[in-house]
């Protein structure tokens, strides 16, 4: 299965075009959250048709900085992964919202014990012969994707913990602009491309164990 995935889009759709062709040649397209700028349906509608152009499948987190009701729309057009596990060709996939509270308020926030809960929830029923991929706009701790540029580490130990006891083969993640790239906690993969406005994603071909996983400049 090949997979792109995009993060931290703020409203800020235009690129989408401009890898118009790369989308429409995988079989999913992930968002891994903040695909609006503090926006409501009508924002995340005209992000999500911007990408339903050149693919329709997509599955989808919000983001700290997306509101209820971006979920909410995620939720009714069948896109929202938050909470618990699909399947996709062979492959499980299980999502994780928002952030822990960040130094400004943003609309979808989530403390430690709240993720474990999170996480417990989207195990129920999940069949751990798969492979599995881990969607989580907030990027696990002590990791190059959560390192600010003071060298703090602001990521989610839960997020952490829960990668260290299931290993998936990939934890996509985002949130922290400036701290794309990808790390390893075991033999999970910790990808966060960036930005989509900085002209960046991931690009993923996966089947039983990774074939490829790279960060993609355009």
């Amino acid at each position: 299965m090949k997979v792109i995935m995009i993060v931290d889009l703020h409203g800020n759709y235009s690129p989408v075009d401009e890898i118009g062709k790369e989308l429409s040649e995988v079989d999913l397209v992930i968002i891994a959250g903040d695909l609006t700028n503090f926006g409501g349906e009508e924002e995340a509608r005209k992000g999500i048709e911007a990408v339903r152009k050149y693919n329709k499948n997509i599955l989808a987190v919000t983001g700290n900085c997306d509101t209820k009701e971006v979920a909410e729309y995620l939720t009714a057009e069948q896109l929202n992964i938050h909470g618990h596990n699909v399947t996709v060709n062979g492959v499980s996939l299980i999502g994780a919202e928002g952030s822990l509270p960040c130094p400004s308020p943003t609309p979808t926030i989530y403390s430690e014990e709240d993720y474990v809960g999170i996480f417990n929830k989207s195990m129920e029923g999940l069949d751990k012969r798969r492979p599995l991929i881990l969607v989580s706009h907030q990027p696990p701790y002590d990791t190059v994707n959560d390192t600010l540029k003071n060298g703090d580490h602001v990521g989610s130990r839960s997020v952490r913990d829960f990668i260290q006891s299931q290993q998936p083969l990939v934890c996509f993640s985002g949130h922290i602009h400036e701290a794309p790239g990808i790390d390893e906690i075991g033999k999970t993969k910790i990808v966060n491309p960036g930005p989509l406005g900085t002209h960046s994603y991931a690009f993923l071909d996966v089947d039983d164990g990774i074939n490829t996983l790279e960060i993609r400049k355009f």
